[in-house]
């Protein structure tokens, strides 16, 4: 049975998640990161989506974002395929990146924006990659 295809209406806020294939890596090094964060913020202009809070871990990224013009399904299609054909190119690899099809909530404006934003701030901290508030700081 196909998947129903959710809310993909420009100017919706949305949590969007994105997981590496059995929890593997989507990000190796500072290359990748750069790489991922560079084509987010370029489709994000060129779609005219508002990116307003991510957080990229190694194997997953959180993404606050309100879609543009195109919607979500083709923002996250483009980047996404984007970003899987540079890394498997760069890193000799011919198999899927990502866990499925990304996650998305829709999310209520004011009741649980700032919440959100902390929250996906917080995460490389609640997942461990840092230890301390201070060390968040500086974590790419």
């Amino acid at each position: 049975m196909p998947r129903r295809a959710g809310l993909d209406s420009p100017g919706t806020l949305l949590h969007v998640m994105i997981r590496g294939i059995e929890r593997c890596d989507i990000i190796d090094d500072n290359k990748d990161r750069l790489n991922f964060v560079f084509r987010m913020g370029e489709l994000a202009q060129q779609t005219k989506t508002d990116i307003y809070a991510w957080a990229l871990m190694t194997n997953h990224a959180h993404i606050l974002l309100r879609s543009g013009e195109t919607g979500l399904s083709m923002f996250m299609r483009r980047f996404l395929s984007g970003y899987a054909s540079a890394y498997n190119r760069r890193h000799s690899r011919y198999s899927h990146l990502f866990q499925n099809r990304y996650k998305s909530i829709v999310c209520q404006e004011d009741l649980y924006f700032m919440e959100l934003v902390r929250y996906i701030h917080l995460n490389p901290l609640r997942a461990r990659f840092v230890e301390t508030l201070s060390e968040l700081g500086y974590y790419k």
